[in-house]
């Protein structure tokens, strides 16, 4: 299902309702790179993981919406390594990649609790939970 209309706007109810709180820009680089692998590869679901793929690269998911990352690149090590096969485990959407200090910054805007002691590892964890129980809402 084309995710732009006519005109290349994104079509906000074909949007994950991440994307449909997320800026203009998020949304686009969204809708782009789906319509554009579904045309390529013909497979929705292949399409879908393009997509997300191309957004996180530019973006990070924070709390229930996608926000522009301080600078472009793969945000985990799964992104960076690539292929459909691969064993390592996503930190859907939270930019592992990125400082300790950005993370730290990501979880006072969440309220994490316990932040200033942890590690970049347990920051990351601690934004993918937040992430988690804001999305089975």
């Amino acid at each position: 299902m084309p995710k732009t209309s006519k005109n290349g706007k994104p079509k906000k109810s074909e949007l994950p309702s991440t994307l449909q709180r997320s800026d203009a820009a998020a949304q686009r680089t969204f809708a782009k790179a789906h319509d554009s692998a579904a045309e390529q590869y013909g497979s929705e679901e292949r399409a879908h993981r393009v997509a997300f793929s191309a957004l996180k690269h530019s973006f990070e998911k924070v709390g229930d919406r996608w926000e522009r990352k301080p600078h472009k690149g793969p945000s985990d090590k799964r992104a960076e390594r690539g292929g459909l096969n691969n064993p390592i485990p996503s930190d859907e959407g939270v930019d592992a990649n990125a400082s300790k200090r950005h993370l730290l910054d990501i979880a006072r805007r969440l309220d994490v609790r316990g932040r200033s002691t942890m590690a970049k590892s347990e920051l990351v964890e601690a934004i993918k939970n937040h992430n988690r129980r804001i999305r089975s809402r």
